[in-house]
């Protein structure tokens, strides 16, 4: 493999103010946090990682979490410049972090800007103070609205709003009511994703009165409209940028690339040069007991071997999620494997009107791309 995967780096810090009911991240509610200690750890999981990919360049950094806001503008400049020390960090690398309008403060924010973060992705979820109430958020609309200004006077001309709908007795006003809000502010990003009852979270033991699947569709549809009509392209399953703004680190992970994952509960995917070999580590969940791991290589977490049978399912689970779909020479190129790996289900989806050829590409139909899970499930049992 000659021209391995572009390569990122996720960086994980676990810490909250409060754990949402809906959330099944690895996220920990508490008073304060061990920054300093936590930082240290993190570079020396940086250092156990970087054998593996001597010599690559990092593209792009994602700082997420919990809440990476909570730490300290000057801890995030400590953290990004012991990366840059330890790496390649491309000139022109997008380095987002993750904040909560709750913890937002023009002077941190300011911080984050110097310390080179370059993108802010700041958890909305909606402008309804119902809305915000009923999903735990500790933020009200104008903690919101103030934060999204916050963010461009701080220097942010790059930042992404994440909202949410299907939300418990949401109507379709309500919903489009959070669009126009939300791109009023300017955002050059939007994500915007389904409210779903995850396992081991607060609404999944007590569920809350969702609206019905054909008012969650028709909200759906509705937003999208909403969205299209304000130069927001939706280019993946939950993601909509303007034009020049999509999100690197995440077209990344759906394009099969590779990424380096530290801190507590961060997940990689490294691709060896030498034999195209596919990698999947991951690291001890818990934040006390990764600290408690910190220096100590292997112990900190694990990694194992993806099998040659189990990549082309892999590959589409990230590819077909974006709206373009994939080159065909890109299958071959993240996986080693010849296309017709993916037969005979992609013969069947293309004939089934699921999946189509447009150029060099495999994408989803429009119709594909609403039964996306089951398009994948094909390839899973293949």
């Amino acid at each position: 493999m000659p021209n391995p995967p572009p390569l990122s780096l996720y960086i994980h810090l676990p810490w909250c103010v409060r754990k949402c009911p809906y959330c099944d991240f690895n996220s920990h509610a508490a008073a304060d946090w061990p920054e300093r200690a936590y930082i240290d750890a993190l570079l020396l999981d940086l250092e156990d990682e970087l054998p593996a990919v001597a010599g690559r360049a990092v593209a792009t950094i994602f700082i997420g979490g919990g809440t990476p806001s909570l730490f300290s503008a000057e801890g995030i400049a400590r953290l990004l410049d012991g990366v840059r020390e330890r790496t390649v960090l491309a000139p022109d690398a997008e380095i987002t972090l993750e904040a909560n309008p709750g913890t937002a403060e023009s002077g941190k924010f300011r911080g984050f800007r110097q310390a080179g973060v370059n993108r802010l992705s700041l958890g909305i979820q909606s402008f309804d103070p119902n809305h915000l109430r009923a999903l735990g958020r500790i933020h009200g609309r104008e903690e919101a609205l103030a934060a999204a200004e916050l963010a461009r006077t701080a220097g942010f001309s790059n930042f992404n709003l994440d909202l949410m709908f299907g939300l418990p007795d949401q109507t379709e006003a309500e919903a489009l009511a959070d669009i126009h809000t939300a791109t009023a502010l300017g955002p050059t990003h939007l994500s915007f994703y389904q409210l779903t009852l995850e396992p081991n979270t607060v609404f999944h033991k007590y569920p809350p009165r969702l609206p019905e699947d054909d008012d969650i569709w028709a909200i759906q549809r509705a937003c999208q409209s909403a969205l299209a009509g304000r130069g927001y392209r939706q280019y993946e399953v939950s993601a909509y940028a303007r034009e020049g703004w999509r999100c690197r680190h995440n077209l990344n992970y759906w394009r099969f690339g590779d990424y380096l994952g530290i801190g507590a509960g961060a997940h990689g995917k490294i691709t060896d040069p030498a034999t195209g070999g596919v990698t999947r580590t991951w690291k001890i969940k818990h934040p006390q007991h990764y600290l408690d791991a910190g220096g100590q290589p292997g112990l900190q977490g694990g990694r194992a071997t993806v099998a040659a049978d189990a990549l082309p399912f892999e590959f589409l689970m990230n590819a077909l999620r974006l709206k373009e779909g994939f080159p065909e020479t890109l299958f071959s190129e993240r996986t080693g494997l010849p296309l017709d790996a993916l037969a005979p289900e992609l013969c069947h989806c293309l004939d089934e009107g699921l999946l189509e050829r447009q150029g060099d590409h495999i994408r989803c139909t429009d119709l594909g791309f609403n039964f996306l899970d089951n398009i994948l499930q094909r390839f899973l049992h293949a």
